[in-house]
């Protein structure tokens, strides 16, 4: 685990950078894939961790939530639009545009169903962040933003690295295989862009810190 601002820690899955985590504050936010629980727990021994969070309801950001949220003993929290899909996974893989490569996730990456404590939505506060909900990757995908340092958490409303591959690495949208409504997420994007974040970190790729490139793409897509 690795801080990239204050209070606010990257947990990276294998290989770095291809499945991201993070805490803010007190809060986990999203869970990788199923396989990756043991990862996360050892990561956050010795913290105290009151709550889990998602970004969006897909496979490898909700895979260990129910292993993590029982090891733990703490609430899951996510946007309305995605929660059903939380408590029952099959809508994970319905929702998802019609491809292979979402079959094989789904049965890699996608964890077990978990109840949703609260949901979460536009304006509320997370571990100290406020919640952007910015759709278009999912329906109920949200974002974190901390304005008084300019700290983002996007999730996979875009990546900095392409989702399948290390590099090139850079700021992208996500691949559109994996996202239901791409032009909604587009929107998404530059509303991002607009908040000229000084630290992005993102679901696929490295913490990204170069806001004049940032800002730029967003206003391109």
């Amino acid at each position: 685990m690795r801080e990239i601002a204050p209070d606010v820690h990257l947990i990276t899955g294998f290989p770095p950078y291809g499945v991201n985590c993070f805490v803010l504050g007190d809060v986990l936010v999203d869970a990788m894939g199923k396989m990756d629980s043991k990862r996360i727990l050892k990561a956050l021994r010795g913290r105290t961790i009151d709550a889990h969070a998602l970004t969006h309801a897909h496979p490898d950001h909700q895979g260990s939530s129910h292993a993590v949220c029982d090891a733990l003993g703490i609430p899951l929290w996510v946007h309305e639009a995605d929660a059903d899909a939380v408590e029952d996974p099959s809508l994970i893989r319905a929702r998802q545009p019609s491809h292979p490569l979402n079959t094989v996730m789904d049965k890699i990456f996608t964890g077990p169903a978990h109840r949703v404590d609260r949901t979460i939505g536009e304006g509320d506060n997370v571990g100290g962040f406020e919640v952007l909900h910015t759709p278009g990757h999912s329906a109920g995908h949200v974002c974190f933003w901390r304005a008084s340092d300019r700290v983002l958490i996007a999730g996979d409303v875009l990546n900095t690295q392409h989702s399948l591959m290390m590099f090139p690495r850079g700021p992208r949208e996500p691949l559109g295989i994996f996202t239901p409504d791409p032009q909604e997420n587009r929107r998404s994007i530059r509303r991002l862009g607009e908040l000229e974040p000084r630290v992005v970190g993102v679901g696929h790729g490295p913490v990204w810190t170069d806001t004049k490139r940032f800002v730029e793409f967003c206003r391109s897509v």
